[in-house]
């Protein structure tokens, strides 16, 4: 029976020591002194499963929105350098929209547990 991140955070501790008990390798021994953060890590490394959820962006062009993101960067420092706060504020906004731009377009992707 295959696991996932999130069913097994979701179990109370006993679960999880139930179902560590049927598996033989070696991240799991000791099951029984781990606490539930540990057992969770150990059962993952176990169990092949990756411990965080995938992102990724649809819909944008994420390499051209990350260059035009680091173009206003260089504007902002130079604006700084300057003193100048209108182009400041400006390049600032900019920044802020473009990277709420991606992150808008961020969609959490399902992770795969190996066959």
């Amino acid at each position: 029976m295959t696991h996932t991140y999130e069913e097994l955070k979701h179990k109370p501790l006993a679960e999880l020591r139930e179902i560590a008990a049927g598996m033989t390798h070696e991240a799991v021994q000791g099951y029984t002194q781990l606490n539930k953060d540990h057992l969770l890590v150990a059962m993952c490394t176990a169990l092949g499963i990756e411990m965080h959820a995938h992102k990724e962006i649809k819909g944008i062009d994420k390499a051209a929105t990350k260059a035009r993101i680091k173009e206003w960067q260089k504007k902002r420092d130079e604006a700084l350098a300057a003193r100048d706060r209108k182009a400041l504020k400006a390049a600032m906004d900019q920044i802020h929209q473009l990277k709420r731009k991606m992150r808008k377009a961020m969609v959490k992707s399902p992770v795969q547990a190996p066959a």
